[in-house]
Protein backbone atom coordinates (compact mmCIF):
# COMPACT_ATOMS: atom_id res chain seq x y z
CA UNK A 1 0.00 0.00 0.00
CA UNK A 2 2.97 2.47 1.12
CA UNK A 3 4.64 1.69 -2.41
CA UNK A 4 0.97 2.17 -4.85
CA UNK A 5 1.10 6.50 -4.49
CA UNK A 6 4.71 6.80 -5.85
CA UNK A 7 4.06 3.68 -8.45
CA UNK A 8 0.55 6.00 -10.07
CA UNK A 9 2.71 9.25 -9.73
CA UNK A 10 5.11 7.26 -12.12
CA UNK A 11 2.88 5.58 -14.07
CA UNK A 12 1.04 8.85 -14.96
CA UNK A 13 4.25 10.80 -15.53
CA UNK A 14 5.17 8.38 -17.70
CA UNK A 15 1.63 8.70 -19.40
CA UNK A 16 1.48 12.07 -19.97
CA UNK A 17 5.08 12.59 -20.83
CA UNK A 18 4.33 10.26 -24.15
CA UNK A 19 1.53 11.65 -24.72
CA UNK A 20 2.72 15.25 -24.69
CA UNK A 21 5.39 14.11 -27.20
CA UNK A 22 3.15 12.47 -29.20
CA UNK A 23 0.96 15.64 -29.38
CA UNK A 24 3.99 17.99 -29.70
CA UNK A 25 5.78 15.40 -32.45
CA UNK A 26 6.32 17.37 -35.71
CA UNK A 27 4.53 16.70 -38.73
CA UNK A 28 5.94 14.44 -41.53
CA UNK A 29 5.30 16.77 -44.45
CA UNK A 30 6.26 19.95 -43.38
CA UNK A 31 10.09 17.97 -43.38
CA UNK A 32 9.37 16.28 -46.25
CA UNK A 33 8.62 19.36 -48.08
CA UNK A 34 11.40 21.33 -47.41
CA UNK A 35 13.54 18.47 -48.34
CA UNK A 36 12.12 19.14 -51.92
CA UNK A 37 13.12 22.86 -51.60
CA UNK A 38 16.56 22.09 -50.25
CA UNK A 39 17.30 19.56 -53.49
CA UNK A 40 15.83 22.29 -56.19
CA UNK A 41 18.40 24.90 -54.53
CA UNK A 42 20.51 25.66 -57.75
CA UNK A 43 23.97 23.92 -57.64
CA UNK A 44 26.13 27.16 -59.08
CA UNK A 45 27.14 28.74 -56.19
CA UNK A 46 30.55 27.59 -54.22
CA UNK A 47 31.55 29.44 -51.23
CA UNK A 48 35.16 31.47 -51.27
CA UNK A 49 36.55 31.74 -47.38
CA UNK A 50 38.74 34.90 -47.15
CA UNK A 51 42.24 33.81 -46.04
CA UNK A 52 42.32 35.42 -43.24
CA UNK A 53 40.40 36.61 -40.38
CA UNK A 54 39.38 40.02 -40.03
CA UNK A 55 40.44 41.88 -36.58
CA UNK A 56 38.66 45.09 -35.54
CA UNK A 57 39.63 47.16 -32.01
CA UNK A 58 36.29 48.38 -30.52
CA UNK A 59 37.73 51.84 -28.95
CA UNK A 60 35.88 52.98 -25.66
CA UNK A 61 36.55 56.45 -25.01
CA UNK A 62 40.81 56.61 -26.55
CA UNK A 63 41.69 52.99 -25.52
CA UNK A 64 40.64 50.01 -27.37
CA UNK A 65 38.22 47.85 -25.26
CA UNK A 66 37.70 45.26 -26.84
CA UNK A 67 38.76 43.36 -30.27
CA UNK A 68 36.09 42.06 -32.62
CA UNK A 69 37.36 38.59 -34.56
CA UNK A 70 35.71 38.17 -37.72
CA UNK A 71 35.90 35.05 -40.80
CA UNK A 72 33.98 36.14 -43.61
CA UNK A 73 33.04 33.54 -47.09
CA UNK A 74 31.62 35.16 -50.17
CA UNK A 75 29.12 33.17 -52.13
CA UNK A 76 29.74 33.19 -56.26
CA UNK A 77 29.14 31.28 -59.15
CA UNK A 78 30.73 28.19 -59.47
CA UNK A 79 34.50 28.23 -61.06
CA UNK A 80 34.93 32.07 -60.16
CA UNK A 81 36.55 31.61 -57.48
CA UNK A 82 39.91 32.92 -58.59
CA UNK A 83 38.02 36.08 -59.40
CA UNK A 84 37.89 36.05 -55.56
CA UNK A 85 41.63 35.85 -54.71
CA UNK A 86 42.24 37.96 -57.39
CA UNK A 87 40.00 40.64 -55.81
CA UNK A 88 41.48 39.75 -52.36
CA UNK A 89 43.23 42.78 -51.38
CA UNK A 90 40.38 45.43 -52.18
CA UNK A 91 38.00 43.21 -50.47
CA UNK A 92 39.83 42.81 -47.25
CA UNK A 93 40.00 46.86 -47.07
CA UNK A 94 36.43 47.98 -48.21
CA UNK A 95 35.51 45.01 -45.73
CA UNK A 96 37.38 46.40 -42.75
CA UNK A 97 35.85 49.36 -43.84
CA UNK A 98 32.43 48.47 -43.53
CA UNK A 99 33.27 46.85 -39.97
CA UNK A 100 35.52 49.79 -38.82
CA UNK A 101 32.65 52.16 -39.39
CA UNK A 102 29.72 49.46 -37.53
CA UNK A 103 32.41 49.49 -34.59
CA UNK A 104 32.62 53.35 -34.78
CA UNK A 105 29.07 53.29 -34.37
CA UNK A 106 28.31 51.03 -31.56
CA UNK A 107 27.44 47.81 -33.64
CA UNK A 108 30.04 45.81 -31.36
CA UNK A 109 29.24 47.01 -28.04
CA UNK A 110 26.31 45.35 -26.04
CA UNK A 111 24.56 42.68 -27.67
CA UNK A 112 26.90 42.63 -31.13
CA UNK A 113 25.44 39.73 -32.31
CA UNK A 114 21.60 40.29 -31.67
CA UNK A 115 19.76 40.81 -35.04
CA UNK A 116 18.95 44.34 -35.67
CA UNK A 117 23.13 44.40 -35.45
CA UNK A 118 24.06 41.69 -37.31
CA UNK A 119 21.82 42.91 -40.05
CA UNK A 120 23.51 45.95 -40.50
CA UNK A 121 26.53 44.46 -40.60
CA UNK A 122 25.72 42.00 -43.42
CA UNK A 123 24.25 44.94 -45.43
CA UNK A 124 27.31 46.71 -45.49
CA UNK A 125 29.40 44.15 -46.49
CA UNK A 126 27.19 42.73 -48.68
CA UNK A 127 26.63 46.41 -50.40
CA UNK A 128 30.41 46.41 -50.92
CA UNK A 129 31.03 43.46 -52.18
CA UNK A 130 28.24 44.00 -54.73
CA UNK A 131 29.90 47.41 -55.46
CA UNK A 132 33.62 45.95 -55.47
CA UNK A 133 32.63 42.68 -58.06
CA UNK A 134 28.58 42.83 -59.45
CA UNK A 135 28.28 39.70 -61.59
CA UNK A 136 30.55 38.03 -58.99
CA UNK A 137 29.72 37.81 -55.66
CA UNK A 138 26.19 37.04 -54.61
CA UNK A 139 26.10 37.19 -50.48
CA UNK A 140 28.78 37.72 -47.91
CA UNK A 141 28.57 35.64 -45.28
CA UNK A 142 29.84 36.01 -41.61
CA UNK A 143 31.20 32.70 -40.87
CA UNK A 144 32.17 33.67 -37.34
CA UNK A 145 32.32 36.18 -35.21
CA UNK A 146 34.20 36.46 -31.66
CA UNK A 147 34.81 39.60 -29.53
CA UNK A 148 37.41 39.42 -26.38
CA UNK A 149 37.16 42.18 -23.95
CA UNK A 150 40.58 43.55 -22.75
Amino acid sequence: MRMLLPILLLLIGLGGGAGAGLMLRPDAAPHQAQEVVEEAEPTDREYVKLSNQFIIPVVTGEKVSALVVISLSVEVGTGQREQIYAHEPKLRDEFLQVMFDHANTGGFSGEFTNFRNMEILRNGLNEVGRRIMPDVISDVLIVDIVRQDV
